[in-house]
């Protein structure tokens, strides 16, 4: 809503700069968007009177005139205008003047004819083209003939001013018009809010009622219609002061009636239409529905198919307008109009949305009406025309109206709890304050007992509940003066066991140097075509969007390992040398799971590629991450199937026989997929899985009192023999004096026979109340050699 400063003080006084306004009406709950400025880079303009105009002799188009502009001597002027004539006033930049954008002027020639300044149309003195009035939109502004040669012209038509716009929100239609801001910005500085004048003479023949008659017959659609009649009507253009308004505004000025019906749309929010009666058949107004298949003509020069539901305002024979959004070609005012038909009706904003919608055709007025209107302002804005018509001059009034309105629409009172307000608000406001406040808003208050009865008025149709009232009383309070507060609660925020684990991954993994990283969840189908998933793997269960952003983003992922590769050639592409990555997020399969249709699960994803990064490197992160989570006793079962990970650098992670995740280095076709040049490595966890496993209760265990005995023994194994399965074999055979067994080397070379290894393993012995002997080493040791030879056929090889 563009709301020009100067039209508004007509009915507020706003004592205070732009700036000031501004700032007190966001802060009184009025959304703003800019502010615009007219006149301010205007230098040097005068009002010229050409003397003369004779025809450029090297130009078909080129006119020179003589123009006196106050001076001594007149100037010579240089113009392609098309529309001056000796005699015209025109706005004159002088020679130094300056015209908004930063232009100035400079004495010239046109065609070897010198040129001492210029003479300016509307949009060289800064008004868009869609504003300046269509009687001068083709060439130069003509000023009245009463304006002064020589004076300024940004004094003389006041062309300096500024203008607000305010952005509207639904729930305030109220505020589409000049008295809505009026009114918002009064009770924001607590000034009176001035109404304009609408007592009309009245001095047309006869009554409304001997020129026309209406008839709604759809009154759920038309909620009221008011018709007035001017006669003796003289069509010509509005004066400047109007038309400023209107260019401020942003309404292009057309003609004395049109313009007086927009100026009164704007400063009532109620839009309004003018008939020749002449082309009204039968002296009849009849509001109803197309009937099927109809076609009309509207003003724009379009004939439209309507549909049934469309709302047609309709003379004995005819449609003559598309009700609340368009006129009709068939009745439009015309130079000889001498009598016309004001109407100002009441449209519901459903019916006049769906037309405009199925007509594709939006106007001023069906937007306004689609966000509602209040039906007890069609008298006062049709009574407003008419007077501004007699100030004018433009024609005479007949007496009364024909005013068809079947249920009236009355203002219900709703109980506002003094109490209620200062606790929702925080503040200590006595009834008398309030009543102050919602006064300010024209507002009826009643007391009933501590409280209020407060009735707001028809066209405030956002004020439905107490809670409604409650707000405004913080907006002209002032949401500053509020004090600032915590909400009260008697409850504890707990972390769910879920929670505390997820931070303990995300903690351990930090802390290990890697990176978290989070991805969207709605993601491509490509991704699991890219990781080579199988057509019949579950990860192919997948839940599809109904109306998806496009097909990068059309389903729920079900892995998030293509996230993470994603991730990982991205920083590839930009040339990062490495980077270890992590995500803990959700997946989603279309399984059902108990009263879901789908099953939603959390997963872990770590990826990496670059520095000392190897598949032992990540095992090791992947170990101490498990460790800290404290998931029990895990094994490493080598993995060739998945087609995502290198065939012989890939293992399952299993707890027993539960499968909890998978690692390895990522198959270079499937990294090249994704730009990824080093060599790449992922893991993906079952976190939800992890959470059932997890225990990570601190249990004390003294240090041990008594000393370990250490063997190291490098056994020559199958290249086939797992080491989880060799350290298997001796956990089972040593028993309980083993402490400890791990894998501390693998060598293939000469000397080791084809199709062999070497794996070297250090194990400690101890015993928990005394001093083991070598004896009892040795019996524990030996043991575990026969049975790695029993079971894998191994031997000892020397270190």
């Amino acid at each position: 809503m563009l709301v020009p400063v100067e039209w508004l003080k007509e009915y507020t006084d706003v004592k205070v700069s732009t700036q000031e306004f501004c700032d007190a009406m966001i802060m009184s709950g009025s959304n703003l968007e800019t502010v615009d400025k007219y006149g301010e880079e205007i230098e040097n303009v005068v009002v010229g009177k050409i003397l003369s105009v004779e025809k450029h002799q090297d130009s078909d188009h080129l006119v020179i005139c003589m123009v006196d502009v106050g001076q001594e001597e007149p100037l010579q002027i240089v113009t392609g205008a098309p529309n001056v004539f000796a005699g015209a006033l025109v706005p004159t930049v002088l020679v130094g003047g300056k015209l908004p954008g930063g232009i100035k002027i400079k004495k010239g020639k046109l065609r070897g004819v010198e040129s001492f300044g210029m003479f300016c149309s509307h949009s060289e003195l800064g008004y868009p083209d869609k504003i300046v009035p269509v009687k001068h939109k083709d060439g130069v502004w003509i000023l009245p003939e009463d304006s002064v040669p020589g004076a300024d012209v940004v004094e003389a038509f006041q062309l300096k001013g500024e203008t607000v716009d305010f952005e509207i929100t639904p729930n305030r239609p109220d505020c589409l018009s000049m008295l809505g801001m009026a009114r918002e910005a009064a009770a924001t500085f607590g000034e009176k809010l001035v109404y304009p004048m609408t007592q009309c003479k009245e001095e047309g023949e006869g009554t409304a009622s001997d020129y026309i008659s209406v008839e709604i017959k759809k009154p759920e659609l038309c909620r009221r219609y008011v018709a007035r009649v001017v006669t003796d009507v003289k069509i010509e253009e509005s004066p400047w002061w109007m038309q400023k308004r209107l260019m401020y505004a942003g309404v292009r000025p057309i003609n004395n009636i049109v313009d007086i019906t927009n100026y009164v749309m704007l400063e009532y929010g109620q839009p309004l239409h003018a008939f020749d009666i002449r082309q009204v058949k039968g002296n009849k107004i009849v509001v109803d529905t197309a009937a099927e298949g109809e076609t009309f003509t509207t003003l724009d020069g379009t004939e439209r198919k309507l549909p049934a539901d469309a709302l047609l305002i309709k003379d004995a024979e005819r449609g003559v307008a598309l009700a609340g959004i368009m006129g009709g070609l068939n009745s439009e005012i015309e130079e000889d109009t001498v009598t016309v038909l004001v109407e100002s009706a009441n449209f519901t904003g459903s019916g006049i949305r769906s037309t405009s919608k199925k007509l594709g055709l939006r106007t001023e007025a069906s937007a306004r009406f689609e966000k509602g209107i209040d039906p007890n302002l069609t008298a006062d804005a049709a009574d407003r025309v008419c007077y501004l018509i007699e100030l004018l001059g433009a024609g005479k009034v007949v007496k009364g109206s024909v005013d068809c309105y079947p249920t009236p629409v009355k203002a219900e009172p709703i109980e506002v709890r003094p109490a209620r307000v200062n606790a929702v608000l925080g503040i200590e406001l006595s009834a008398d304050e309030m009543t102050r406040i919602f006064e300010s808003l024209e507002m009826k208050v009643e007391a009933k007992g501590e409280n209020l009865l407060v009735t707001a008025p028809t066209v405030r149709m956002d004020m439905e509940k107490e809670v409604d009232f409650i707000e405004e009383v913080a907006r002209i309070y002032g949401y500053n003066n509020l004090p600032t507060t915590l909400p009260e609660m008697n409850c504890q925020a707990v972390k769910s066991r879920k929670q505390e684990l997820r931070d303990l991954a995300k903690e351990a993994l930090v802390g290990m140097g890697a990176d978290e990283v989070q991805t969207y969840s709605f993601v491509s189908p490509k991704g699991l075509d890219l990781i080579r998933v199988p057509e019949d793997a579950k990860e192919r269960k997948l839940i599809k969007l109904l109306n998806p952003l496009g097909e990068d983003t059309s389903i729920m992922r079900t892995t998030l390992l293509p996230n993470m590769l994603e991730v990982l050639g991205r920083n590839a592409s930009r040339n990062n040398a490495s980077i270890t990555a992590f995500e803990i997020g959700n997946t989603f399969l279309n399984i059902p799971c108990g009263d879901n249709f789908h099953t939603e699960s959390d997963a872990l994803v770590l990826g990496a590629y670059g520095g000392k990064m190897d598949f032992f490197l990540l095992k090791g992160m992947v170990e101490e991450l498990l460790t800290k989570l404290g998931v029990p006793a895990r094994t490493y079962q080598a993995e060739s199937a998945n087609q995502a990970f290198h065939p012989g650098r890939c293992a399952r992670i299993l707890v027993g026989e539960q499968e909890i995740g998978i690692l390895g280095e990522i198959h270079p076709e499937v990294a090249d997929a994704y730009g990824i040049s080093a060599k790449a490595y992922c893991c993906e966890l079952k976190f939800e899985d992890l959470v059932g496993l997890a225990n990570t209760e601190i249990v004390y265990k003294p240090l041990p009192k008594y000393p370990a005995s250490s063997r190291d023994i490098a056994l020559l194994l199958d290249e086939s023999v797992e080491a989880a399965k060799v350290e298997a074999i001796i956990r089972g055979a040593a028993g309980s004096l083993l402490e400890s067994v791990a894998l501390f080397d693998v060598y293939r070379g000469k000397q080791v026979p084809e199709g062999k290894k070497s794996a070297a393993f250090t194990m400690a012995y101890r015993a928990a109340d005394h001093t083991l002997t070598e004896e009892e080493v040795v019996k524990a040791h030996t043991k575990v050699l026969k049975a790695l030879e029993a079971e894998l056929g191994a031997a000892l090889r020397e270190m």
